[in-house]
Parts: C-alpha cells; structure tokens; sequence
C-alpha cells in the first residue's frame, strides 16, 4: 500500500527534496507537495522525508569530540603564551578553560533532541555532499529555484555552532572575575588578551565549521595527525630538547609530551575507527615513535656541530 501511495505523485527533483508525511492511516501514509524536509527529517530512497532515530555512530562521536577540542586547545594556548613565565594564574585559567568547555559539551548534549538526555538522535552521514545541501536546489525551469536546504547530518551540523555559543557565553561569565581576581602579576593589559584571543578565533571557528563542516568530517584525523607531529616538534626544537633528560627535567615539558602523544592517539584511533581490535589496536604502539625518533636524530641535525663539520672538510 506504501509503494503505491508513492506511486501517485511525480518523483521529486533534486537530490534532497522531499514529501512530508502528512497523516498515517494503517499502512498507507499521505505525503504533501515536494520541498524542504523539516528539521531532524531527511530523505529516503524514495524521497519520503523520515524522521533521524538512528544515533551518531562512534566516528561520528570523534568528530564531534575533535570539534569540542579546538575552542579548548587554542584557549590553553593563548592562556600560556599570555600568561608570562613567573604567572601562578596559568594553571587556574588551564583548568577554567576546561571546566568552561565540558559544561558546555553537557549542556549542549541535554538541550539537544531529545531533551534532557546526554543522547542525541541523528541522521546516518552518507557522503559530502549531504553537508552542503543549499548547493543542490533544483531550478526545473532553470528559472525558478526550489529551495530543499534543510541539515541532511542532523545534528552534526548545527550542534558544533551551539557548543561554541554555549562556551563563549560561559567563558564571559567566568573568565574575567577569575583573571581579575588571580592574574596580578601581570600587566593591566596583558591579563585579559587570552580572553580577548578568544572573541577572535571563536568567530574564525563558527566560520570554519559553517564553510568547511563537510570537509573536517572527512579530514580530521589526518589533521589531527599533522599538526600534533608538526607542534610537536617545533615545541621540542624551541625547548632545545636533544635527550630524554630534557623532557624530564621540567614537568611542563613532560605535560606538552604526554599532550602530543593523547593527540596521536585520538588521530589514529579516528583513522582506524577501531572497527578490528586485534589489528588496529597495536597501530597504538607508534604513539611515542616521533618523539623518539627526533631524540635519537636531534644530535645529528645540530646546527652547529653541521657548520662545524662543514668547516673542518674545507
């Protein structure tokens, strides 16, 4: 009876226009005129629009906790590169910035369908395309544009722009009274730029996530990978770090290391999504290999002891 009822309209055009059902009568459902899905709804096969009742699957959760980081990543940043390095205010900031950003993770997981719950429903992500639906409204009389835009990855999308809003408020709520209060040995200037750091790169990640969403999903954990080997070994280069000696002597490089290493980690957990234990978890086990292949390498590499050299062959 399904099949026939959607026999009797004209198939939809486009590749994300739909028909709502708009009344159930035993097996045979009613569907309105072909257009936007509504919210948390997206296409079938057969151009029904159905409810999302499926949950984010686990690389979905790693996206969505890759995107929960970056806000948190850049304010330790901007807290250590302001915080001066006779500040006793550093650590206190660190972990506000922590307690901003896991609340509001929270807070965004109970606000978000169904309400109350730290579960989210969500819409199966099938390829790229699906982020980007306003690219694909269909003009039939290439004159007239039909206007399907509607969040195919329901939540995924939206959800990151409530979680910074979420942070950004929390962060102006907390933020200022605790610098204010702890940060004085800094300069009248200098003790709120991390905070001002953050009206900034906060726009530039709402932006980042609205243009490039769909590119991020797919990318990240070879970003991730990246920029962890890469802000690794231009911190161990800057510390001047050519012996295991070197990274124990001071707890925050140890701290930096153990960071680096937990980066690793979530990358290539994210790229092998554990989906066969027995093979991908010994893939862990390369965690340190960058980290001891620079120690062991460092001393080749020197400038110095290369210019030397250089001027002992001539």
């Amino acid at each position: 009876m399904i099949g026939s009822a959607v026999a009797i309209h004209p198939a939809c055009l486009g590749l994300y226009c739909g028909r709502t059902v708009l009344a159930v009568n035993g097996s045979l459902e009613t569907y309105g005129d072909c257009g936007v899905c509504p919210r948390g709804q997206r296409t079938d096969e057969n151009k029904i629009c159905r409810e999302c009742v499926g949950s984010p699957d686990r690389y979905d959760w790693l996206y969505l906790g890759f995107m929960a980081m970056l806000p948190l990543v850049l304010h330790w940043f901007f807290i250590e590169w302001y915080s001066g390095k006779k500040s006793s205010s550093a650590l206190l900031q660190h972990i506000t910035a922590l307690f901003e950003c896991s609340v509001a993770a929270i807070v965004t997981l109970l606000v978000s369908d169904p309400v109350g719950s730290l579960h989210i429903r969500s819409c199966k992500v099938k390829k790229l395309s699906d982020w980007y639906t306003m690219l694909y409204n269909p003009s039939p009389d290439y004159i007239t544009t039909v206007h399907c835009t509607h969040e195919a990855v329901y939540p995924l999308y939206t959800i990151v722009f409530i979680y910074y809003a979420f942070c950004l408020v929390l962060m102006m709520l907390l933020r200022p009274l605790l610098v204010k209060k702890i940060a004085c040995g800094l300069g009248k200037s200098d003790r709120f730029k991390s905070i001002y750091a953050a009206l900034y790169f906060f726009p530039v990640l709402t932006v980042l996530q609205a243009v490039g969403g769909g590119l991020l999903y797919y990318a990240f954990p070879y970003i991730i990978l990246v920029l962890s080997l890469v802000t690794l070994a231009v911190y161990m280069s800057a510390s001047e770090v050519e012996s295991f000696k070197d990274l124990l002597v001071r707890k925050k490089r140890l701290v930096v290391l153990v960071s680096h290493w937990l980066l690793h980690a979530y990358g290539i957990i994210s790229i092998s999504k554990l989906d066969k234990l027995e093979q991908d978890l010994p893939l862990l086990a390369l965690v340190p290999a960058p980290a001891l292949f620079y120690v062991l390498t460092a001393k080749y590499t020197e400038p110095s002891r290369i210019l030397s050299e250089g001027g002992n062959g001539h």
